[in-house]
């Protein structure tokens, strides 16, 4: 008598075997911007500063200046000072916290979750470039009864530049917590490194020349003004491969290689 067993082809479910939609992705790692204190407590103060610039200006500034360019621009200022902090919780946290063996294990693709939080870094400098625009639209709307100009005229390609410059910023939060893996030394570095590098190129006659091309904070002026030429762009290009791309790159590869334990 010869026995027949039956094999039954073992089937991977759907949920298991298809890759997590990268849109759902983002807004997980959205949502993760605002899970902890930190994260959460930074972006009460970015509103609060935001709000700030536009009191600051309708109280103490001449009637001249209160225009919607002046408290668009001034308000993007806390964004663009503490929205690259943002940047940095999104990465370093997952090894700060201790929850990048969860993450990893629920989405193996290392580079599909770096790609999600550069890509939720990119749309919450959108998100806060908006609400400025919308408070300063506010604002403006109360200019005249403080005796404010009230002007409405603005640059369109400035709204766009201002924009790519917040999202340029967050995005190099983005390479120096993946550069660096860790919280304190992120902020620091991200914070002290350009600056000192501005102090030498503005200081020391011998880089002169090449702080015009290899320091952000130089380049990047050019951006607050409309109608950029094409050798701003160009430094700005430059300064960007240097001080976003490459640590981005770097940080790329040390985030798929590092050990989870």
């Amino acid at each position: 008598m010869t026995a027949t067993t039956d094999v039954t082809a073992t089937t991977v479910p759907a949920a298991a075997a298809a890759p997590v939609p990268m849109a759902r992705l983002t807004l997980v790692e959205l949502r993760k911007l605002a899970d902890t204190r930190a994260g959460m407590w930074l972006l009460i103060v970015i509103g609060l500063a935001t709000v700030a610039t536009s009191a600051i200006l309708l109280g103490w500034a001449d009637d001249s200046e209160i225009t919607f360019t002046a408290l668009y621009t001034f308000g993007l200022m806390p964004s663009a000072v503490l929205l690259p902090v943002l940047g940095i919780l999104s990465v370093t946290s997952e090894w700060s916290q201790r929850t990048a063996l969860a993450t990893f294990t629920l989405v193996p693709a290392r580079a599909r979750v770096l790609l999600a939080k550069v890509a939720a870094g990119a749309l919450i400098a959108v998100a806060a470039t908006a609400a400025t625009a919308i408070l300063a639209a506010g604002a403006n709307l109360i200019a005249p009864a403080v005796g404010g100009d009230g002007s409405w005229s603005v640059d369109s390609s400035l709204i766009w530049q201002s924009l790519l410059l917040q999202v340029i910023f967050v995005l190099m939060g983005n390479a120096f917590g993946a550069l660096l893996l860790n919280t304190p030394l992120a902020i620091v570095i991200y914070f002290a490194l350009p600056t000192v590098w501005s102090v030498l190129g503005g200081s020391i006659r011998a880089l002169s020349d090449a702080s015009k091309w290899l320091d952000l904070n130089v380049t990047s002026q050019a951006m607050t003004e409309a109608d950029m030429t094409s050798g701003e762009w160009a430094r700005l290009g430059v300064s960007v491969g240097v001080w976003v791309v490459l640590p981005l790159v770097l940080g790329a590869a040390r985030v798929l290689r590092r050990e989870v334990s």
